[in-house]
C-alpha cells in the first residue's frame, strides 16, 4: 500500500486506540463478567446465564425497571417540545437578549451537588414549594415530596428536566440559526400567525435536531444517577432507584460485579433498541444527511 492510501488509516488510529480501550474492552468485559460470579475479591467463575436468570427472578429489578421506564416517559417528552420554544423565545433580536440565553444556561454548568441541595431546600415539607402551595390554598398539610414514595421520583424528574433544558435549548437555537428567513417573510406575506410559523414552518425544519434530542435525551434518561443519588438515594422503599443505580449498588455496595454486569446488558440492549425506536420514528421525518 502506497503511503497516500495509507495516511488516512494512520489518522484513525488514535481514535480507534481509545474507543477501543475506554469502549469497545469495557463493554466485551462486561459482557464477560455478565456470565461470571466475581466479587473483585476472588477470581472470575463462569457460571453461563445464571445471572441472567437470576435478574428476571428479581423483583427489585423489575421495580427499577419501571421506575426507569417512568422515568424515561415522564424527561423525554418535556426535554424535546419545551427547549423547542424557549429556543424560539431567545431567538429573538431583542436587546439584552443574551442575558437571558446565559440565565436558561446556568442549571447546565451549576454543579449537581449544589442544585441537589437547593431542590432539596425547595422540596423539604417546611419548604419554599410546600409554602407557596399552602399560600394558594392548593394544600392544607405539607407534603414529604422526597420522602414520600409516590412523589419521590417525580420530584426529581423535575429537577432533571430543570438542569437538562438549557442545554438543548441551545442544540434548537443553532437550528435556528440555519432556517432561512425568507421563509419566514413569505408565511408573513401569506399572514401565517406565530403559532403557524412555529408548526409549519421552524418545527419541520428542526427535525433533525429534535432526532438528535430525542436520542441523547433518552440516553440520559436511561443511565440518570447522580439526581438520584445526591436527593434520594433511591428511597423511600426504591420508590426512586432506578436500574443504574441498582446496578451501582450491586456493584460497589454488595460487590457482586458479575450480577451488575448483567444489568448493565440489560440496559445497554434497552438503550440501544430506544435509539433504533428514535431512529425509525422520528428520523423518517428528519434526514440528518
Amino acid at each position: 500500500m502506497s503511503r497516500r492510501k495509507l495516511t488516512p488509516y494512520l489518522f484513525l488510529v488514535p481514535g480507534c486506540t481509545i474507543l477501543g480501550a475506554f469502549i469497545f474492552y469495557p463493554m466485551l468485559r462486561a459482557i464477560w463478567l455478565s456470565l461470571t460470579d466475581y466479587n473483585m475479591i476472588q477470581d472470575a467463575e463462569f457460571i453461563g446465564f445464571d445471572n441472567y436468570a437470576k435478574l428476571f427472578q428479581d423483583d427489585l429489578f423489575w421495580k427499577t425497571l419501571l421506575n426507569t421506564v417512568i422515568y424515561l416517559v415522564g424527561v423525554v417528552p418535556a426535554l424535546v417540545i419545551i427547549p423547542i420554544f424557549l429556543a424560539v423565545l431567545v431567538n429573538q433580536k431583542l436587546k439584552g437578549i443574551g442575558f437571558f440565553r446565559s440565565a436558561f444556561f446556568i442549571p447546565v454548568v451549576t454543579s449537581l451537588v449544589v442544585a441537589g441541595i437547593a431542590w432539596d431546600w425547595v422540596y423539604k415539607e417546611n419548604g419554599l414549594l410546600n409554602y407557596a402551595l399552602q399560600l394558594a390554598g392548593i394544600i392544607t398539610e405539607p407534603i414529604g415530596w422526597l420522602t414520600s414514595t409516590s412523589t419521590a421520583l417525580f420530584a426529581v424528574m423535575v429537577v432533571t428536566i430543570w438542569k437538562g433544558l438549557g442545554y438543548y435549548m441551545i442544540i434548537y437555537l443553532a437550528g435556528l440559526q440555519s432556517i432561512s428567513e425568507s421563509l419566514y417573510e413569505a408565511a408573513d406575506i401569506d399572514g401565517a400567525n406565530w403559532w403557524q410559523k412555529v408548526t409549519r414552518i421552524t418545527i419541520p425544519m428542526l427535525m433533525p435536531f429534535v432526532l438528535l434530542v430525542s436520542i441523547m435525551s433518552s440516553i440520559n434518561a436511561m443511565k440518570v444517577f447522580e439526581e438520584i443519588y445526591v436527593m434520594t438515594g433511591g428511597g423511600p422503599l426504591h420508590s426512586s432507584e432506578t436500574l443504574v443505580f441498582l446496578i451501582y449498588n450491586e456493584a460497589f455496595g454488595n460487590l457482586d460485579m458479575g450480577y451488575a454486569s448483567a444489568a448493565g446488558v440489560i440496559l445497554f440492549l434497552l438503550t440501544l433498541i430506544l435509539s433504533f425506536i428514535n431512529l425509525k420514528f422520528v428520523g423518517n421525518k428528519g434526514n440528518l444527511s
